[in-house]
């Protein structure tokens, strides 16, 4: 991977962690100002669903922002773009597409089958 290619992957990863914050900021910030009372158990139920559903949105969000973070480590020490399992270089398409990725397409092939042979 050229150096072009390396800057733009960081500037892309640190743009979606920083969106990634910024959602997770108005989330907490929304739901400590929330503080309707619903007469109603019905509606008081559909809210409580609502924002279960978006914890658990952030909670994977957050898990992602982790990944960002290791992603950007690993640019850093110059790991970054290398197969965890081969250490063959991961594809810049790839990479642009999901530069959290630790595996080339390969690898991530044959670990989804053996997890569908777990599964199964």
């Amino acid at each position: 991977m050229n150096e072009k290619e390396l800057q733009y992957l960081t500037e892309k990863l640190k743009a979606w962690k920083e969106e990634l914050v910024s959602e997770a900021t108005r989330t907490v910030d929304g739901m400590t100002e929330e503080k309707a009372q619903f007469a109603d158990p019905t509606d008081r139920a559909s809210m409580e669903t609502d924002r279960n559903f978006l914890l658990r949105i952030r909670d994977r969000e957050r898990r992602l922002i982790t990944k960002i973070d290791r992603a950007l480590e690993r640019i850093e020490d110059g790991t970054f773009g290398l197969c965890d399992d081969c250490g063959e270089e991961i594809d810049f398409k790839r990479l642009e597409a999901r530069p959290v990725a630790t595996l080339c397409i390969e690898c991530k092939t044959l670990q989804e089958e053996e997890e569908k042979i777990q599964k199964g």
